[in-house]
């Protein structure tokens, strides 16, 4: 979508981009045209050109900052990851960066598929970086830290040097040095015999919904068509897949997109900042989840001086090994204040 004509749809309504991101409406006296503010809240992918790409720099001395402080706890300090998540680093070569091909995918030899051996293109790394992770925080790193933390992963790899500095400007020269830019195929289903995707379509403006809801749902026929959506997604971050296999939000007795939503005095609750800050992706009450039940953790922790202490360190930093495979990662970007309030409600074992 980067710096093209664009087609939004807002409440269900077709609008075209000019150039300089205006929005005109196809249909007159109705809707309204999309600020400039909207359009670059939507307009923010990159492509294998680079079109897109935020102009900044990073160093892989700030990356390695960036890694250790918010990335190593789920993928390892050099990479390697865990027991959970897929190596990013490993099983390719000097020879594969000559050649564009990783060897390694043409053998046995190697146990697993990193992530450096598969992907083709430097911009879906910047891209997916920028766009999801720290994945209990996405969109939280800047373009200049986004840039560093790549460069760093790139130099774990050997692809640039230990002390590289990577930018918009010389990412290009970058991608032609990635082990598997050649490994690519348009040989699957989003490619037409042509050669060029299926992009284009025509709005119908027929049987169009008398009420529209803002919001993203299937049709019930098609809800479950391709069975638990939830079971197909990562089992664990702030943002997972659906269970198509129970009715939509919307349709539950006193829910809708209005109930679920939370309120600014919610936020400065105990109970209010745990859902803002995504703690109930992991951590129920009494049950296990993704994380132990918050009253585990307040028998463990009950009767310890410091406890407030340990788990206001645990908590920003991170950490591993204490309650299973999957690791606690660091919450840098919740200010010490919603830490210390977390903290002390949880030890409560509420």
């Amino acid at each position: 979508m980067a710096n093209l004509t664009k087609t939004l749809v807002l409440a269900g309504l077709a609008f075209s981009f000019t150039a300089e991101g205006v929005a005109q409406s196809k249909y007159t006296g109705i809707g309204r045209e999309a600020t400039k503010a909207e359009v670059a809240a939507w307009d923010i992918d990159v492509r294998p050109d680079f079109k897109g790409l935020p102009a900044g720099s990073g160093n892989t001395l700030r990356g390695q900052e960036v890694w250790e402080g918010r990335c190593a706890s789920c993928h390892g300090t050099f990479g390697e990851s865990n027991e959970v998540f897929t190596p990013i680093v490993g099983g390719t070569t000097k020879e594969d960066m000559k050649t564009g091909r990783v060897a390694s995918l043409l053998s046995d030899k190697q146990p697993q598929r990193t992530t450096l051996m598969k992907v083709a293109t430097v911009s879906t790394l910047w891209d997916y970086i920028y766009r999801a992770m720290p994945w209990n925080a996405p969109r939280t790193l800047t373009p200049d830290d986004t840039y560093a933390v790549l460069g760093y992963i790139l130099a774990m790899a050997e692809i640039v040097p230990d002390d590289f500095t990577l930018s918009d400007k010389n990412i290009a020269d970058v991608q032609k040095l990635m082990p598997n830019r050649n490994g690519m195929t348009q040989a699957h289903g989003m490619w037409n015999e042509g050669g060029k995707p299926d992009v284009k379509a025509t709005a119908c403006m027929t049987n169009c919904t008398k009420h529209v809801t803002i919001g993203s749902s299937l049709p019930d026929y098609a809800r479950n068509a391709h069975e638990n959506l939830a079971l197909q997604n990562r089992p664990y971050g702030p943002y997972r897949g659906v269970d198509t296999t129970k009715p939509p939000v919307s349709n539950l007795p006193g829910k809708g997109l209005m109930a679920v939503s939370m309120t600014a005095a919610e936020s400065i609750t105990p109970e209010g900042l745990f859902k803002k800050h995504n703690c109930a992706t992991c951590h129920a009450p009494a049950s296990r989840a993704i994380g132990p039940a918050i009253s585990e953790v307040a028998a463990k922790y009950k009767g310890q001086a410091d406890a407030i202490k340990k788990m206001h360190a645990k908590v920003k930093v991170g950490g591993a090994g204490v309650w299973g495979a999957i690791p606690m990662p660091p919450h840098a970007h919740v200010s010490d204040g919603d830490i210390e309030v977390l903290v002390k409600w949880m030890l409560t074992g509420k």
